[in-house]
């Protein structure tokens, strides 16, 4: 089965044709202003247009509030609504009732204890994203996009039980690796296809994507 690739943080209508032209079955926009890959709703949703039909479209929130959340939906219409902060299952049941939409949970990995809190959202959640934990010590650390990834074997004993995502620090260079040790059918990439924070490089998605079709 070929892996599927979200491409997150997109900013410039460059770096979603190059997610697009390079096959990417997800793009994702991020709705956290203190991440240097916030985008506003309305500039997302113009460059968002050529994806319509062809990738999902994914809005990616940090602990919203409904107000957020109702303005971003009404204005990106995403496929899917992902929550990257530290939303309950109530939380997460919540939201994907009140806004009819499939909801992907971050959960934040650094030990196998920490891949486990995964089952408890797998009623409320349609699929689970595994993202690294920030390290202690970094002061200046975001929910996600910080580029490090995590002990993959972390994620052996909860990886068949719930549909997931492989997230955290992936790049062109261990992605395969990454596919191989955990038989993820779906991976995400943000800081990892950048030339700074917040800027994405067309050539390093194109070599991602690329990446992923030949450990596929």
């Amino acid at each position: 089965m070929a892996t599927k690739v979200k491409i997150c943080g997109l900013k410039t209508a460059a770096a979603v044709e190059a997610a697009l032209a390079g096959g990417a079955e997800y793009v994702g926009f991020v709705f956290y202003p203190p991440s240097p890959r916030s985008i506003a709703p309305d500039k997302a949703a113009e460059i968002a247009k050529p994806a319509r039909g062809r990738a999902k479209i994914v809005a990616l929130f940090v602990d919203p509030d409904d107000a957020l959340l109702e303005r971003v939906v009404n204005v990106l219409a995403p496929d899917i609504i992902q929550l990257h902060g530290q939303e309950s299952p109530e939380r997460v049941a919540a939201i994907r009732a009140r806004f009819k939409r499939p909801v992907m949970k971050a959960i934040k990995v650094e030990t196998a204890a920490d891949a486990a809190q995964a089952l408890r959202y797998k009623a409320a959640a349609d699929l689970i994203l595994f993202d690294a934990k920030a390290p202690k010590d970094w002061a200046a650390a975001l929910p996600g996009g910080n580029g490090v990834p995590f002990d993959w074997h972390a994620l052996d004993g909860v990886k068949d039980k719930v549909d997931y995502m492989l997230s955290g620090g992936l790049t062109p260079a261990n992605v395969a690796q990454s596919i191989s040790r955990t038989g993820a059918t779906a991976v995400d990439v943000s800081s990892g296809v950048e030339a700074q924070p917040g800027e994405k490089d067309v050539r390093l998605i194109a070599d991602f994507l690329a990446a992923v079709k030949a450990a596929s």
